[in-house]
């Protein structure tokens, strides 16, 4: 008879976790508390808009690529996908800066700002890349039981690079304040300041300039489709509207869990969820992590989003837009270190029907608007609507062009809806950062410590915060389950 798995949630952590355990011969369940699958990768969509209302950036193919792999599939069976160029552009109160979709092109650019900087980024990318491939095929696949899994040829002779920063390294070479800013944004991926992050994390410049920037056709929420066809190909059942009441604990093991007062039995237990809200639905005393615990861990930073309807096509913009008109400093320390809204904040715009017109209806665009903020801060409908004025006038005159009057819909989602929607810990977007402390073994484990059969995936445990880590992560726990529950 076949092990049974009920999983918890079902964001890109959980889906691939379903995958892996349903190849392997588990019967698997998976349980979503809102309507649709897909946790923080949603889809919005509204009088022809399409909306991905979480991640929006296809970094890492390579990544994408294996998990598909593993079930005998190609990425190309379930969706297009074109690299974007510019992959993004930046805009500095008084130039822009564009990425191109190769290196030769960015080389160009960095030398129009800091002239001979090229000679210095292809360095930086060479040894970008070696980290990659380190990270990617060493260090990341690894469970994080044991700060051994960090220890590998490669990685001791760079053992200096987990103890420099980014932002160290970054400004060794560079010293044009917007080609710093343009080298230290990638970390912001990893939830942490670059001044805190390890300098061996510069791998996110290789994923950013070294393998470029990418979109599914359709949008983000095309790879939860795919990855979601896969899994009931392999057996998997998807229950929506099914929040959990309770993780059911007996003689010391996982034995069910509860939702809507019905009671779902299984083999073993892994969720998906936030994993503080997921201990939360255990009694006190089989909890690892006390509240003390996760506060004070560094996590990543929560978001002010617009999901917005222009009735026109807009000038200027491209698909990805940074908006680094202001202090990337100031900012930064508004989200970590004296937590509150910023004072001048930094954003980010997203137009993916700039390159998808299926994205918008006819001359239309679809604008996701996001401000990076600290978690657990005050999120009330009045500082929404002052923010957003706020970002407006300031694309308003970056772009040089009045879109006010252009707006057919504009919805928002901040720090409650994080919770309220995934029961997110302080509303927090991305998991817990990727600082030094915060690394590897050093996370939240796969494997419960107090309870049998009980596991856990997604960005708060290994690898980390990331749509690639996400799926990584899936298969890291799927091959712990299957270690220690052989059929």
């Amino acid at each position: 008879m076949k092990k049974t798995v009920n999983i918890i949630g079902s964001g890109f952590s959980s889906i691939s976790a379903s995958c892996y355990l349903a190849k392997a011969g588990y019967d698997v369940s998976i349980f979503e508390k809102n309507k649709t699958v897909g946790g923080r990768a949603r889809q919005l969509i509204r009088d022809g808009f399409t909306f991905d209302m979480g991640p929006s950036w296809y970094w890492m193919p390579d990544i994408f690529d294996k998990f598909f792999a593993d079930f005998g599939k190609k990425r190309s069976d379930f969706f297009e996908l074109d690299k974007l160029d510019p992959a993004y552009q930046i805009f500095f109160k008084d130039e822009i800066i564009t990425i191109g979709d190769t290196l030769e092109k960015i080389c160009i650019e960095f030398d129009r700002i800091e002239p001979g900087s090229s000679k210095f980024l292809k360095k930086f990318i060479d040894k970008a890349g070696t980290n990659y491939d380190i990270a990617i095929n060493k260090v990341v696949l690894k469970p994080g039981v044991s700060p051994f899994e960090l220890v590998t040829p490669e990685t001791a002779v760079r053992v200096d690079q987990f103890f420099k920063t980014i932002s160290g390294e970054v400004r060794k070479n560079f010293k044009n304040p917007k080609l710093i800013s343009t080298l230290e944004f990638p970390v912001l991926f990893l939830g942490a300041k670059p001044s805190k992050t390890p300098a061996f994390y510069n791998f996110m410049n290789y994923a950013d300039f070294g393998l470029g920037t990418w979109h599914p056709k359709g949008g983000m929420y095309e790879i939860i489709k795919a990855m979601k066809s896969v899994a009931e190909s392999l057996g998997v059942k998807f229950l929506t509207e099914k929040p959990i009441d309770k993780i059911v604990i007996e003689n010391n093991k996982a034995t069910s869990i509860i939702s809507n007062g019905t009671t779902y039995t299984s083999d073993i237990v892994l969720s998906g969820a936030d994993y503080h809200h997921s201990e939360t639905l255990l009694d006190q005393k089989y909890r690892q992590y006390s509240e003390a615990y996760w506060n004070k861990k560094t996590f990543a930073p929560s978001s002010l989003l617009f999901y917005i309807g222009f009735d026109k096509k807009l000038k200027n913009v491209r698909h990805h837009n940074l908006f680094f008109d202001t202090s990337f400093e100031t900012h930064a320390e508004e989200i970590y270190d004296n937590p509150k809204w910023p004072s001048d904040p930094l954003f980010y715009a997203n137009f993916p029907s700039v390159t998808d017109p299926s994205m918008a209806p006819k001359n239309c665009e679809t604008g996701f608007f996001l401000i990076p903020i600290a978690p657990g801060i005050e999120d009330t409908e009045a500082l929404r609507s002052q923010y957003f004025d706020l970002i407006i006038s300031r694309f308003e005159k970056l772009t040089q062009q009045n879109i006010k009057n252009n707006i057919m819909f504009k919805e928002s989602f901040c720090v409650k809806d994080f919770i309220e929607e995934y029961n997110s810990y302080k509303g927090n977007a991305y998991g817990m950062a990727n600082t030094l402390s915060q690394t590897a073994f050093l996370r939240p484990k796969l494997k419960s410590k107090k309870v049998k059969n009980l596991y856990f995936t997604g960005q708060l445990t290994v690898p980390g915060p990331g749509v690639p880590p996400a799926l990584i992560s899936g298969k890291l726990v799927a091959d712990l389950i299957i270690k220690h529950h052989q059929i």
